[in-house]
């Protein structure tokens, strides 16, 4: 039985439809797909950059730390060496203010002499020579000729040998020094120096680890002492 022109029409109207339908839920499986790959490829991207910002602020505050660190470490060297600068003034003042009082010892002739005899006895003792010419300040020449007096029969003695000891009469010290003598070899070329500076200073030398606690306490990155 054939088909009349209005089944026909019906037909492929519902068959119309049919595609339509299938088309749109195909459009929207598609757009579903597309929505979900987007949202992955999204939160893909999101978390990387995420991560690389975290990596870089990390980054940033491991070098900010280490240049605080650096930082630290120079201001702490500075404070240091300002530190022990000022403690090297202060020793030095002292020195200075101890040279300065040598005055005082030389004022005292009968102490001054005491410590002449002592200096060139000592003198004599270190050089061990058999000609031997003492040097001393003009004004300490009659102290000086005391203190040779008695030193030579000393030495004659404790040595056992004989020495000439003249004191040089044509070259004094200076007059910028407290006191003291220098004492020459025959030569000149060996060299005692008993003044009262040169003294100080190696008493000073010999005594500064005493003197640096006196003032300032132990060090207590000293592991060892003597």
């Amino acid at each position: 039985m054939a088909l009349s022109d209005a089944d026909v029409q019906k037909q492929i109207k519902h068959m119309m439809a049919f595609i339509e339908q299938e088309a749109n839920e195909k459009a929207e499986e598609i757009d579903a797909k597309a929505e979900e790959e987007f949202n992955i490829e999204k939160g893909r991207l999101v978390q990387t950059q995420r991560l690389k910002i975290m990596e870089y602020y990390e980054k940033k505050e491991k070098q900010i730390e280490q240049q605080k660190k650096i930082q630290m470490s120079n201001l702490m060297n500075q404070a240091r060496l300002k530190v022990l600068k000022a403690r090297d003034d202060l020793i030095a003042d002292l020195l200075s203010e101890a040279k300065q009082r040598l005055t005082k010892v030389v004022k005292d002739s009968g102490r001054y002499q005491t410590l002449l005899d002592g200096l060139i006895l000592q003198g004599f003792y270190q050089l061990l020579e058999p000609k031997m010419t003492v040097r001393c300040r003009k004004q300490d020449l009659p102290l000086v000729r005391n203190a040779v007096q008695k030193s030579i029969p000393i030495y004659k003695a404790t040595t056992k040998k004989e020495v000439e000891v003249q004191i040089d009469q044509d070259t004094f010290l200076s007059e910028n020094i407290a006191g003291g003598v220098e004492i020459y070899n025959s030569d000149g070329k060996i060299k005692v120096s008993n003044t009262l500076e040169s003294r100080l200073d190696l008493m000073a030398q010999q005594m500064m680890p005493e003197v640096r606690t006196a003032l300032f306490g132990a060090n207590s990155n000293r592991k060892f002492s003597d």
